[in-house]
């Protein structure tokens, strides 16, 4: 009888144990239990720690809460700009209500990768290139909702989206290049031209000061010599000061001469072939051409026509006389 008792109490001992491994579940802190009894949810979700259930009947689903980081494949698009870009991004999300997560969609991490390729899609297409490149804040928040919006029914929160990389083709790169490479030069000419505006003003000043004393272009000569000997070359080359060109122009030309009295512009002699001018109100004759004859010239005979004569009264010739010399 005994030992029937103790056989009974080992074989529930052993019944016990085994029921125990089978309904005991340990849930870790980042992940809570979703309970399924007969196909139905029950309503309380299990928190971390040891939890049991009934085997057989329970079914427990584990959902892990960690942010998740999933990245985007890049996805291709024309912008708003009519530009084919490439651009990849990342997602960063988390599970906020484990029921819903695992029941309203079947994979929530394919759901999620589905939607931000999406997104991502229609963000190129609304956004220009310049956009793209600079105003990635403003792109990474448009971005965010669009894919948060449906996702909060599915018991996910989106944390974070960045765009990653933006890939453009080699022709733009280049158009870029060149542009940026134009602008860099533009901006160096006008610093340019503005230092060279200084310089003039300060120069001009200088020879502002230099004007109203003689000595300091001397001892800006000797400055310069010095500056130049301390390099210790072999040529010297020594500047020649302008005022001595100067006075050895006004040597040279000798002492000004005074004005001698003399006919006026009016009464000096005029050179042959120059018409002389004419006082104001009185009327120029005009000489009788006279021509020159020129040698082996034959003169021709001069036809002189005379004026008609009149017929006498007994003849009867009309006509005119004509008389060669």
């Amino acid at each position: 009888m005994v030992e029937e008792l103790v056989a009974a109490g080992a074989t529930l001992a052993s019944a016990g144990a085994v029921y125990a491994m089978a309904a005991a579940r340990v849930v870790k802190q980042y992940e809570r239990g979703v309970v399924f009894r007969l196909g139905k949810l029950r309503p309380e979700v299990r928190g971390p720690g040891f939890t049991m259930i009934v085997p057989g009947i329970d079914k427990l689903r584990k959902v892990n809460m960690q942010i998740v980081t999933m990245p985007v494949p890049g996805q291709e698009g024309i912008t708003r700009d009519n530009v084919t870009v490439r651009v990849d991004a990342v997602v960063y999300f988390k599970v906020t209500a484990p029921a819903e997560a695992v029941v309203r969609v079947e994979d929530y991490r394919f759901a999620v990768a589905q939607m931000a390729q999406t997104s991502l899609r229609s963000i190129i297409g609304k956004s220009e290139l310049d956009d793209l490149l600079s105003n990635r804040e403003k792109l990474n928040e448009g971005l965010e909702l669009m894919i948060d919006s449906p996702a909060v029914e599915w018991g996910v929160t989106i944390d974070r989206v960045e765009i990653k990389d933006v890939s453009l083709p080699e022709t733009m790169k280049r158009s870029m290049a060149r542009q940026a490479e134009a602008d860099r030069e533009r901006r160096a000419r006008v610093i340019n031209a503005d230092a060279e505006l200084q310089a003039s003003k300060k120069l001009a000043e200088a020879a502002k000061e230099m004007s109203e004393q003689p000595a300091a272009l001397q001892l800006r000569l000797l400055q310069t010599v010095v500056a130049v000997a301390a390099e210790k070359n072999s040529t010297l080359v020594l500047p020649f000061p302008v005022e001595l060109l100067r006075f050895l122009e006004r040597a040279q030309a000798g002492p000004p001469v005074a004005q001698q009295p003399g006919p006026s512009v009016a009464q000096q002699p005029t050179p042959p072939g120059v018409p002389q001018p004419t006082p104001p109100g009185v009327q120029q004759a005009t000489p009788p051409a006279v021509r020159q004859p020129e040698p082996y010239e034959v003169q021709q005979p001069v036809q002189e026509q005379l004026p008609p004569v009149e017929p006498r009264p007994n003849s009867g010739v009309r006509g005119a006389i004509s008389r060669q010399d």
